[in-house]
């Protein structure tokens, strides 16, 4: 019996789990290759391509490769990062002191997610109880991007310590819509095995099993057997 045309070969199913499961964020192993306009499409296609509560699509990107505009950027940064960095004593300091949080000078292609939360668009469907779904449907945006860029060989940072309002400000945001996510994006010499923070001991991989729950809050979901 032949399969559907909309289902995956089992090759396919698993480039699909690879790139999940091999996604990174990616600090420190970006190269200065330019990003070409046609993977760029690509990218802002699957951004499109997201769910969206309502169907509502309230995401809009923008594409900065200008140096100046991201020399600017990076000194915010810097400035940011010193101030968020006097939350930590002790050990926890000196890891993060030797955590490269952002790569917005190395790599040549940042993309700003924002949302709009006052789209008219999917006439409010989903969100009468939950008007948060629209950044959510905004971070899946994102996540397709960086699942696209896997795919690609491309790395994608994500950059969070940032004054959205001081962003939205060099980037002439409008003040109604959301800043959700900066991102760095680049070819790169190398995808790690394990996610960086991992690595450096800043946090410790959750077990799924410490995850997953059956019917209700705090009743375990049984593992499989075997594992």
């Amino acid at each position: 019996m032949e399969a559907a045309e909309w289902a995956f070969s089992d090759a396919e199913r698993a480039a699909v789990y690879r790139a999940i499961h091999t996604r990174r964020d990616i600090r420190s192993t970006f190269l200065p290759t330019p990003v070409p306009d046609g993977l760029v499409w690509r990218l802002l296609g699957a951004a499109a391509a997201a769910p969206s509560v309502g169907f509502m699509q309230p995401t809009e990107i923008i594409v900065i490769r200008d140096v100046a505009v991201r020399r600017r950027l990076q000194a915010h940064f810097e400035s940011v990062n010193r101030a968020a960095a006097e939350v930590y004593a002790d050990e926890a300091r000196a890891t993060y002191d030797a955590l490269k949080l952002a790569a917005i000078l190395e790599t040549p292609l940042n993309l700003c997610f924002t949302c709009d939360t006052t789209t008219a668009r999917g006439r409010g469907l989903g969100r009468q109880t939950m008007p948060e779904t629209a950044v959510f449907s905004t971070v899946c945006a994102v996540q397709n991007v960086w699942l696209a860029a896997r795919a690609e060989n491309v790395g994608v940072g994500w950059v969070s310590i940032l004054e959205p309002e001081a962003v939205k400000s060099e980037l002439a945001i409008p003040a109604h819509l959301t800043l959700v996510a900066y991102l760095c994006v680049g070819y790169v010499s190398d995808f790690p095995n394990q996610p960086e923070l991992e690595t450096k001991g800043w946090e410790a991989a959750r077990a799924l099993t410490d995850m997953a729950y059956l019917d209700r809050y705090g009743e375990r979901l049984p593992a499989l057997p075997n594992e």
